[in-house]
């Protein structure tokens, strides 16, 4: 019996010999790339119950062409205690296929790698929660924050819009940056080769808060108040937040949602679960409204590029065809209220986009052009996922 399954999320592999301990065991992955070009930053997804394990910490995903083990990552969706998922980023050849089979492997055994995937909550920064992988970096902020400006208290911060660290190497930044922060050694504002926060959010959506729209009018919530991290590793990192139910125009929202970021992607995954609206506007801050709007029905995205400091930068909403239903540029004269938006609809109480930009600085796109090919790109993967076929 053959079950197919379709992963949509996008690294880089590495292998390592397999050890003499490994049992192979029956089950057999096929994974087929049908797009014509390659395709190596795409995560693959691997359930107990594809597998038809009870125990993940003892699985090794081996390469039947290279005979060699895969670096794979297990993940606690739940935070139960017990692994539920298994992820690995297998290099794919345009219109290729590989093989891969379950072995058993000791402790250990796995090989490893950094773990470039990271997320974490910031207490000594008030309560910011930050994420970052090998080429981008975000942050948002929580409850102590927000309680700093309603009381007028010095350093506070009130949006639920998401900010950008501008990061231009390709190692961890986080603890860095803001142990130099704090400790008064230096500043992220400034960069000194390794990028800098100098991006704005205030009121603004950033790059991915959402809003509710009544009329002409669009509607925020507050910080987040609840966090919870999922996973941080060598493919993906992800994390819950929860916001107090807030008003949109006499409509009661409830939101809540989980973000990931995987190895090699530039946008962030945002699947969030809501109640009391049917859609969603999910935005990109305009700053000082000197760039260019573009967007694609097609293709499922908005972008916004811009002049930014010394450089250029590009931000975008994309999500899959059948949830875009159009964007909109909102252009106002009220400080961090201008955005271009996506329009999204909710199904069964959910909506998923990806968020996400690309800086001229670090080298990863030279124009606007670079910036929507890779827009396209994704969304082509979006739409034609990795096939991954699991025998018997």
């Amino acid at each position: 019996m053959k079950e197919i399954y379709k992963t949509v999320l996008f690294s880089v592999m590495a292998v390592l010999p397999v050890g003499c301990s490994e049992k192979e065991m029956s089950t057999t992955i096929t994974v087929k790339n049908v797009l014509d070009r390659e395709r190596a930053t795409e995560t693959v997804e691997l359930t107990k119950a594809m597998l038809k394990v009870d125990n993940l910490t003892t699985v090794g995903i081996k390469n039947l062409k290279t005979n060699t083990l895969e670096i794979i990552q297990t993940v606690d969706n739940d935070g139960d205690g017990t692994m539920d998922m298994i992820l690995f980023q297998p290099r794919m050849k345009a219109k290729g296929e590989s093989k891969f089979v379950v072995v058993t492997v000791a402790p250990g055994e796995n090989p490893t790698a950094e773990e470039l995937c990271y997320s974490r909550f910031v207490p000594e920064r008030t309560d910011d929660y930050t994420w970052e992988n090998n080429k981008v970096a975000f942050r948002v902020y929580g409850p102590t924050a927000q309680k700093m400006i309603e009381e007028n208290i010095p350093g506070g911060t009130l949006s639920s819009g998401v900010d950008a660290w501008l990061k231009r190497v390709d190692y961890p930044i986080i603890d860095k940056w803001y142990k130099k922060e704090l400790s008064g050694t230096g500043s992220y504002h400034k960069d000194t080769g390794e990028g800098l926060d100098d991006f704005h959010v205030g009121a603004s959506r950033g790059v991915g808060g959402i809003a509710v729209k009544v009329d002409s009018t669009y509607y925020f919530s507050k910080n987040y108040t609840q966090w919870r991290t999922i996973t941080t590793g060598p493919f993906r990192t992800s994390f819950y937040l929860a916001y107090e139910a807030w008003d949109a125009n006499g409509k009661t929202i409830k939101e809540s949602k989980v973000i990931s970021l995987d190895l090699g992607q530039n946008l962030s995954k945002f699947k969030i679960s809501l109640e009391g609206v049917d859609d969603i506007y999910a935005g990109l801050t305009l700053h000082e409204k000197d760039g260019e709007e573009s967007g694609s029905m097609e293709k499922g995205w908005v972008s916004y590029w811009q002049p930014h400091g010394i450089s250029e930068l590009g931000t975008a909403i994309l999500a899959p065809t059948d949830t875009f239903l159009d964007f909109e540029k909102y252009d106002v004269s009220t400080i961090d209220l201008s955005n271009a938006y996506a329009h999204l609809k909710v199904k069964d109480k959910e909506v998923t986009y990806y968020a996400g930009f690309g800086w001229k600085k670090s080298g990863q796109f030279n124009s606007k052009a670079d910036w929507e090919q890779y827009l396209d790109a994704f969304s082509e993967q979006l739409q034609h996922p990795l096939e991954v076929t699991v025998t018997p």
